[in-house]
C-alpha cells in the first residue's frame, strides 16, 4: 500500500477546518428558512380583523427580513384573552407575541413561551399603575374602606394587577363584585371591572365609585379639566410597558435572527416608519437586567400573590 505524503494530510485537514465553518454556516441557514410561516400573536378583546391588519406591517416586514426572498408567509393571529393564545403557541400556530407583564407572566409560567425583548410602545420603556379619585372626595387610601373601586380589565397590569397589589400589600382586603350597586363590607374594598380606561375615569368623576385604577400613561392623556378633576391617592411600581415573547420550541437560529430584527428596526428607515405605525413604538431593547433575571422578577412579584 502506498504510504499518503505526510503533505496531503495536513493539506486536507487544513482543507477540512475551512470547511467545518461553512458547512455550520449552511445548516443554520438551511434551518432558518425551513421556517414556512412567521405568525405574531395579539391578545385584543374586539375587532380582530381591524387588529391583525394593524399589525400585518410589523410582521411582514420581520418575515422579509428573515428571508428575503420571499418565502416566509406572514400572519396575526388575535384572541380575546391571554389564555386563548397559549394552545396556539403550544401547537406552533404563533411564533411570538408582544403583551404587556401580567398577560405575559399568566402566558409564559406554563413553560410554552420565553421572555425575549421589551417593547418601547407608546413611546415609553416603562409605565405604573395609578389608584386616582375625584378631587377632594377621598383624601387617603384608608377612606376606600367600604367603598367600591373601579379597575380596568382582568387582564390589565397597570389597570387591575399592580394597583389591587398595591392596596393587598398595605393590608387591605379587596374583593370583586358583580355589580355597583352591591354592598360592600366596611372592613373590605370591593371592585368591579369597567373594561376600558375612559370608563375608568368616567365612573370616577361620576362618583359611581370612590376610586379608579389607570396607567400613568393613559392618566397623562386625559384632558386638562379631567386631569384637574382627579387626585393620585397611590402609585405602584414601575414594570416595562410591553413585552415580546417567542414559543419556547422555536428553533434557536430563527429565535436569534428575530431579535436582531426587532432590536435593528429603529435604525432602519423602512423600519422605523412601521414602528411609529405601530402604536407609536420607539423601539425594542433588551430586557433590564437580562431575560432569566426579569423572568424571576415576575414570578416573584405575581405568584406568591396572584391569589
Amino acid at each position: 500500500m502506498q504510504k499518503q505524503s505526510p503533505c496531503v494530510s495536513v493539506a486536507f485537514f487544513l482543507v477540512t477546518l475551512l470547511l467545518i465553518p461553512s458547512l455550520k454556516t449552511e445548516a443554520q441557514v438551511k434551518q432558518t428558512v425551513s421556517v414556512k410561516t412567521l405568525t405574531l400573536g395579539v391578545v385584543y378583546q374586539s375587532a380582530p380583523e381591524q387588529v391583525a391588519e394593524h399589525f400585518r406591517p410589523l410582521v411582514e416586514y420581520t418575515a422579509r427580513k428573515l428571508e428575503p426572498r420571499g418565502e416566509i408567509k406572514s400572519t396575526v393571529v388575535v384572541t380575546a384573552s391571554a389564555p386563548q393564545l397559549i394552545p396556539s403557541l403550544e401547537q406552533g400556530r404563533v411564533d411570538f407575541y408582544m403583551e404587556s407583564p401580567f398577560p405575559t407572566y399568566l402566558i409564559n409560567r406554563s413553560g410554552i413561551a420565553k421572555l425575549l425583548l421589551r417593547r418601547w410602545k407608546g413611546g415609553m420603556s416603562e409605565y405604573r399603575g395609578l389608584i386616582v379619585t375625584k378631587a377632594d372626595r377621598v383624601a387617603r387610601l384608608e377612606d376606600l374602606r367600604g367603598k367600591m373601586i373601579a379597575f380596568e380589565d382582568p387582564g390589565s397590569t397597570s389597570g387591575y394587577f399592580l394597583p389591587k397589589l398595591l392596596l393587598i400589600e398595605k393590608g387591605f382586603p379587596v374583593v370583586e363584585k358583580s355589580g355597583l350597586a352591591v354592598k360592600v363590607s366596611p372592613s373590605e374594598i370591593g371592585y368591579v371591572f369597567a373594561a376600558m380606561e375612559k370608563n375608568v375615569v368616567k365612573l370616577v368623576l361620576q362618583e359611581k365609585v370612590a376610586a379608579g385604577a389607570i396607567s400613568n400613561d393613559d392618566y397623562a392623556s386625559l384632558d386638562n379639566e379631567s386631569k384637574a378633576s382627579l387626585s393620585i391617592l397611590a402609585e405602584s411600581e414601575s414594570l416595562p410597558r410591553h413585552l415580546v415573547s417567542v414559543r419556547r420550541n422555536m428553533p434557536e437560529p430563527v429565535v436569534k435572527r428575530l431579535k436582531e430584527i426587532l432590536l435593528g428596526m429603529d435604525r432602519d428607515e423602512e423600519g422605523q416608519k412601521i414602528l411609529r405605525q405601530t402604536d407609536n413604538t420607539i423601539k425594542f431593547d433588551t430586557l433590564p437586567g437580562g431575560e432569566e433575571q426579569f423572568r424571576r422578577k415576575l414570578i416573584n412579584l405575581y405568584h406568591p400573590r396572584a391569589g
